[in-house]
């Protein structure tokens, strides 16, 4: 999918810094990564902390917001230090940037400090820094432009899932891959979240069969619908969902599995004040996740969040076989998730 020359509401502007796929990133002196898409913005920040990394193990990694800046903190993360490690400063909410961040970052591109990558995020929100925008375009600072742009085509996505799996260096089969991408057609994190799943899960190549058993048509969707209604706590829409989706044909193996996703996401964030980047960062996971699970956390507490993964964990294997009533089986897990109690009180 190639990288359109804009970033911002504006439409195209004109560039003369190298324009980067956000699958293939690379470090610069400066790095703009422009666009409102991000699960692209996320592998790319994180694809060139990585490319930094292997080549130098000791590299320093700051985190700044441009909304909330201190003044002199650009200049001070990116000075060398005393043993000389190379410094990757990212930058997020340039879109929102305060005056005192735009004055010093425009400054900075006029010399940028040798050893030091400075990473800039603007999602295109707003015309705020440009500039900045302006300056980095036009070469000042030696930069270069990773654009990622909303993905709404179907064609568009089918990209972005034929990517994801070649960059696994996994086989998909081109109606294995359409039908995946049908059951993901309205959330590109979701289809991101499911091919990882798929690359994770399945050995060998990944047959039509295979998503169908995962995804059948929408009954993934539904899963996701299912278990997103009764982690908020709505009991009576929950129960009308999955009993919908086991109307529509949904195999219970892959509705508790959506569960169990969940889940256990949020109980590695729980209790973590860490910002969503570093925590995203340390448990190996992406900034989109750690926020959403966040946000599910609401009205969850330790033992909740306790009874709903054992519940999870029993239906799972009562699905599976170790009980005759699969249906009952997941009756009782959205039970417990969706009233956070044990079941029957």
């Amino acid at each position: 999918m190639a990288a359109p020359r804009s970033s911002a509401r504006g439409g195209a502007k004109a560039t003369k810094i190298p324009q980067v796929s956000w699958r293939e990133p690379r470090p610069a002196p400066i790095v703009l990564v422009s666009g409102p898409e991000e699960v692209c913005a996320e592998r790319a920040i994180a694809g060139v902390r990585d490319y930094l990394r292997a080549e130098d193990p000791a590299l320093e990694v700051s985190d700044v917001r441009a909304d909330d800046y201190a003044p002199g903190t650009l200049l001070s993360l990116t000075s060398p230090s005393l043993f000389g490690e190379p410094r990757l400063v990212r930058i997020a909410g340039v879109e929102k940037c305060s005056d005192a961040f735009l004055k010093e970052a425009v400054a900075y591109l006029d010399n940028p400090q040798e050893g030091a990558t400075v990473l800039m995020r603007h999602t295109g929100a707003s015309v705020r820094g440009k500039k900045l925008l302006d300056g980095i375009r036009a070469g000042t600072g030696g930069g270069i432009e990773i654009a990622c742009p909303t993905i709404k085509r179907d064609s568009d996505r089918a990209d972005f899932a034929a990517g994801e799996f070649g960059a696994a260096r996994r086989r998909i089969a081109p109606a294995a891959l359409r039908a995946l991408v049908s059951a993901f057609a309205d959330d590109l994190t979701e289809l991101a979240a499911a091919c990882q799943q798929l690359i994770r899960d399945v050995e060998g190549d990944i047959t039509e069969e295979t998503v169908t058993k995962y995804y059948g048509g929408r009954v993934e969707v539904t899963a996701f619908v299912v278990a997103d209604t009764a982690i908020s706590g709505r009991y009576g829409e929950a129960l009308i969902a999955l009993r919908h989706a086991l109307d529509s044909g949904a195999d219970p193996v892959p509705m508790v599995a959506a569960f169990a996703m969940k889940l256990r996401t949020m109980a590695r964030v729980a209790g973590n004040r860490e910002n969503n980047r570093s925590l995203a960062q340390r448990l190996g996971m992406k900034d989109w996740q750690v926020d959403r699970a966040r946000r599910d956390l609401s009205g969850w507490n330790e033992r909740s969040l306790g009874l709903a993964i054992q519940a999870t964990a029993r239906a799972d294997a009562e699905v599976k076989g170790a009980a005759r009533d699969p249906i009952f089986a997941l009756e009782r897990m959205v039970t417990v998730v969706a009233t956070r109690a044990p079941f029957g009180e």
